[in-house]
């Protein structure tokens, strides 16, 4: 029995699948936990396999690696050093689970089995996972702590039954992944479990870029008065030591390290670049890519994706190339070559002209004398897919995307030309928050980011009139609603599944209403072949939304 607890919190950036690598990071947590004098080491979700692992744990090679590896690690906590909270898949009676487990003294101490298994937007757990039964406390040192995993906090019935067995301390592990404004109401949710059982609470998130997820961290500590005793960074691995004392009224958290907050839209700016930039680059560097090679237009979009490329790789590996055209302006070559120079990266220039008229002369005999139309813009975007996926090749550089969720949306963008890539950090990032994060990032460098301090997008890039430049004297408006109508139509559809009535209700014109949505339907089968990127928002493109290509749903979103 102890009135006192050092618990340290570890924010992981495991990789799926890394067995090894993961057990690792444990390892280091662990150590300088121990050198700090802690008495435990708790871990996020899943962290010895990475989240989400997928159909990862259904094979038995891989399951049979993991249940060596946690037995070889907890054989380490025979040492005398600090205990592990550790989560990863496990097998039981022939059955699959999301488990946590106390590792001390040298084996297993207890397994607990996630109860609430999420099945709606990215997560389908139940596909591979049994759900556990309802948990009691988990012992150590004579504490009974209320160890539950993600899903488990958000619904008050797994932390009641902790409580009404006796836990003196709740302790969430998660793999919870980012979404603007999602940390508010993590924090809501853990005030509310705090609220209905007068227990104090440490919240364990993993960090890191897995995929299109991104996960954030900000784990933090709330006391039983729901006082924040601890908030850990958000976007970066780190180790806490949080100080527990027993009283007559229970287990408490001395006051700790916490984060400053940000305004509330400042905050939001940030996090989303941090997110774009953190995906990008775990996705690089966890598939081992050398580098990233992208298109720089003189445009906004290809602009702040430059810039976030940079930001998570470093000037060095990121390799840009414009690619002009006869449309191309001067003003635009300009604008991408300064761009270039504040950025420092490697800038080549591959005139597309004579590809163009190569086309042209090959497609003669088929098109004959009909006028131009789509399909000559499309051969330019696909002409300088081709270019970039050539330099992909011989180089072995990652290509982005550079299309932004508004022309995802309503598919504007060209299937194997400009949609050709390995990955988009602007696939959730509709064009009216393009303008508003570029102009953030031009003021603020938070350390981390491999970028220049300052201007890193020049003013006349982000103020400019947005044109694919694909024919004389075009313009996104001269086809599509301005950008700020366009996006809060298209949240309205996706974000909120909101009817066309209800849109119109807000103030909008319904023919342009119809003609979004119709879009927005049309596009679906682009989207299906569309390369993975960062989710930003709580419907992402992708997992988190899923309708049919083939769809005759078509009437029935008005009323009249």
């Amino acid at each position: 029995m102890t009135n006192n607890l050092l618990i340290a919190l570890a924010q992981i950036n495991s990789t799926v699948g890394d067995v090894d690598g993961n057990i690792e990071l444990i390892k280091k947590a662990r150590k300088a936990a121990s050198i700090a004098g802690a008495d435990i080491v708790i871990a996020g979700e899943l962290t010895v396999s990475g989240y989400p692992p997928e159909d990862l744990v259904l094979k038995p090679a891989f399951m049979d690696c993991i249940e060596e590896k946690v037995l070889a690690l907890a054989a380490k906590t025979a040492d005398g050093g600090p205990a592990l909270i550790v989560g990863a898949p496990w097998r039981q009676d022939g059955k699959l689970f999301n488990a946590v487990m106390l590792l001390d003294k040298g084996e297993i101490i207890t397994i607990r089995y996630k109860n609430l298994l999420p099945t709606y937007g990215v997560f389908d757990e139940d596909r591979v996972f049994e759900r556990g039964p309802m948990p009691g406390p988990i012992s150590f040192n004579g504490v009974r702590l209320g160890v539950m995993i993600c899903e488990d906090m958000w619904e008050p019935d797994v932390t009641e039954c902790l409580d009404e067995s006796g836990a003196e301390i709740l302790i969430v592990i998660n793999g919870s992944p980012f979404e603007v404004d999602k940390s508010d109401r993590r924090l809501n949710l853990a005030v509310a479990r705090v609220t209905e059982t007068g227990l104090p609470l440490a919240y364990i998130n993993l960090v890191g870029g897995q995929d299109e997820l991104v996960f954030d961290g900000g784990s933090f500590v709330l006391n039983a008065d729901r006082q924040l005793q601890v908030q850990m960074p958000a976007f970066v691995e780190g180790l806490f030591i949080s100080e527990w004392i027993k009283s007559d009224e229970g287990w408490s958290c001395l006051k700790g390290d916490i984060e400053p907050a940000l305004e509330a839209k400042e905050q939001a700016l940030m996090s989303i670049y941090h997110a774009m930039v953190l995906g990008l680059r775990d996705y690089v560097n966890k598939n081992h890519f050398p580098g990233i090679i992208l298109g720089l237009s003189g445009g906004i979009d290809s602009g702040l994706s430059a810039a976030v490329a940079v930001d998570a790789i470093g000037a060095e590996r990121v390799h840009c190339i414009m690619m002009p055209s006869p449309y191309t302006s001067n003003e635009s070559l300009e604008d991408a070559a300064e761009q270039a120079t504040l950025l420092g990266i490697t800038y080549d220039t591959v005139p597309i002209n004579d590809a163009m008229q190569a086309f042209e002369a090959m497609l003669a005999p088929i098109f004959g004398n009909t006028e131009p139309d789509t399909t000559e813009e499309n051969i330019q975007a696909r002409a300088r897919g081709l270019i970039i996926m050539a330099i992909s090749n011989k180089r072995g550089f990652m290509p982005l995307t550079t299309g932004n969720k508004s022309e995802m949306s309503v598919g504007y963008a060209t299937l194997y030309g400009d949609m050709c890539g390995g990955y988009s950090v602007l696939k959730d990032v509709y064009k009216t928050t393009v303008f508003s994060v570029s102009n953030w990032r031009n003021k603020n460098l938070v350390p981390g980011f491999m970028g220049p301090q300052g201007l890193v997008i020049p003013d006349r890039i982000i103020n400019k009139r947005p044109s694919a430049e694909l024919k004389p004297d075009q313009f996104d408006d001269d086809s599509l609603p301005t950008y700020d109508v366009l996006d809060d139509i298209l949240i309205s559809l996706i974000e909120g599944e909101s009817a066309v009535d209800d849109i119109v209700a807000k103030g909008h014109d319904p023919d342009t209403v119809r003609r979004v949505w119709h879009m927005l339907d049309r596009a679906e089968y682009k989207r299906r072949q569309a390369p993975p990127g960062v989710k930003i928002s709580s419907r992402a493109f992708g997992r988190d939304r899923r309708y049919p290509i083939t769809n005759g749903f078509t009437n029935l979103m008005w009323k009249n």
